[in-house]
């Protein structure tokens, strides 16, 4: 069962604060009945009417984007800059699953089923999500092992990680770091790093679960097959 509300901004009719107002407005019925509590749960097969009018359930989509650099995780941007929902050719009101800032690159998932992206973001889940990261300096074995055990970021330990060194150029005084994380705290990556002194100059999400980017250039998306998305509900369900 869903909260009504939720079911309603997942038709794709309207956002959810929108919907919320329309229950509160005595505007929408579940099998008949005038439903006013915001909290109210409904079925899967429940007759939900808003304003007189069936509330027709959408179709679910799944896509998987290289995010480019330079393209903003959300649905609409008040400064006029390009989204990551503006490069999906989709009729239907998608949005991302979670957040990958303006300047890194790599794996994201956008789709309107609001139930499996809360559930793909939530930490409890622990969908390892892995990135990608440069970072000035070179990483010492205490810091490694920092990393991995967790860092109180905002006054809140992180969960553990896990990190590898993939390559170290003297030259430039750099090294290429891969961590897998399954939170997805604010910046989070960039600040567990600032946490230890080092800055992060390039980040790319690698993988997502089991997704991966490989085949699609920056930019370009793809749907997720039946089989990837059931994969996914899998591990959600485990």
């Amino acid at each position: 069962m869903e909260r009504l509300q939720k079911v309603i901004a997942s038709s794709g009719l309207t956002s959810r604060r929108k919907a919320e107002e329309l229950i509160m407005a005595g505007k929408v019925t579940v099998n008949g009945t005038v439903i006013t509590e915001l909290g109210y749960k409904v079925k899967e097969d429940s007759d939900i009417k808003v304003d007189g009018i069936k509330l027709n359930k959408e179709e679910k989509v799944y896509y998987l984007l290289n995010k480019p650099r330079g393209v903003v995780t959300t649905v609409k941007d008040d400064k006029g800059r390009k989204t990551v929902v503006d490069l999906i050719d989709e009729d239907k009101r998608i949005y991302p699953v979670g957040r990958l800032d303006y300047d890194t690159t790599g794996v994201l998932l956008l789709t309107n089923d609001g139930v499996f992206a809360n559930n793909m973001m939530h930490p409890r889940n622990e969908i390892d999500k892995v990135y990608i990261a440069k970072i000035n300096g070179y990483l010492t074995p205490s810091d490694i092992a920092i990393l991995k055990k967790g860092i109180n970021l905002d006054g809140k330990k992180t969960s553990p990680s896990k990190v590898k060194v993939k390559k170290i150029d003297k030259d430039n005084h750099t090294s290429i770091v891969e961590i897998t994380i399954h939170e997805g705290r604010n910046h989070q990556v960039k600040k567990m790093f600032a946490n230890l002194g080092y800055e992060v100059i390039k980040l790319h999400r690698k993988k997502v679960a089991f997704l991966d980017v490989l085949g699609l250039n920056s930019g370009e998306y793809r749907k997720l097959s039946t089989k990837e998305v059931k994969q996914l509900y899998a591990l959600l369900n485990k």
